[in-house]
């Protein structure tokens, strides 16, 4: 990477319903509760999490990578409750090349109500025009069809499969690259 971006500590994206903001410390039990949910981890590239402590080294890791600029990662938060559910993130950030990859997930039980539709709306805007991206990719697992239309709707294009490209508790998955080009959709 030719230089890391800076993100500011305090930014908060709001939306109709939800804040998008980096997350804390305090916030480790209810991150722990989302990364531990086998429904919530079903698609993702690694097993549930089973301990507390993961959650509290990870969200230390998270803020130092943010603080460097090379992971912007956001808790989405429920407006009307301040309840975290779920998170979005940037991350292989490539300055050079004004692109990254983004991933997201949300709790189970705040799922199919249009939360993640809305925050990563906000979320690829702002990559776009606060951050002056080109380009952004996600990686999902082609099974995965709510992320497939999520993606979809916000104009990403499926433009390639890696077969057999990840083996989770023995169970192999392919996955579906998708990309967006910035300029020509924000």
């Amino acid at each position: 990477m030719s230089h890391p971006y800076a993100f500011a500590q305090d930014l908060s994206l709001l939306t109709p319903r939800l804040q998008l903001r980096p997350m804390g410390s305090d916030d480790a039990a209810a991150w722990f509760a989302i990364m531990a949910d086998p429904q919530v981890m079903r698609f993702w590239n690694h097993a549930p999490w089973r301990e507390l402590a993961e959650a509290q080294a990870a969200l230390a890791v998270d803020r130092q990578a943010y603080a460097e600029g090379q992971l912007f990662k956001l808790g989405i938060y429920r407006r009307d409750s301040d309840e975290l559910i779920g998170m979005c993130q940037c991350y292989h950030i490539e300055a050079e090349s004004r692109r990254g990859e983004i991933g997201y997930c949300l709790a189970s039980n705040a799922q199919g109500q249009g939360f993640m539709g809305e925050a990563l709306e906000h979320f690829v805007r702002y990559l776009g025009q606060g951050l002056n991206m080109r380009r952004l990719e996600a990686e999902i697992d082609p099974r995965n069809q709510a992320s497939a239309r999520t993606l979809e709707r916000l104009g990403f294009v499926l433009e390639g499969t890696l077969r057999e490209r990840w083996c989770v508790g023995g169970e192999l998955s392919d996955s579906g690259l998708y990309g967006l080009l910035l300029e020509r959709t924000v």
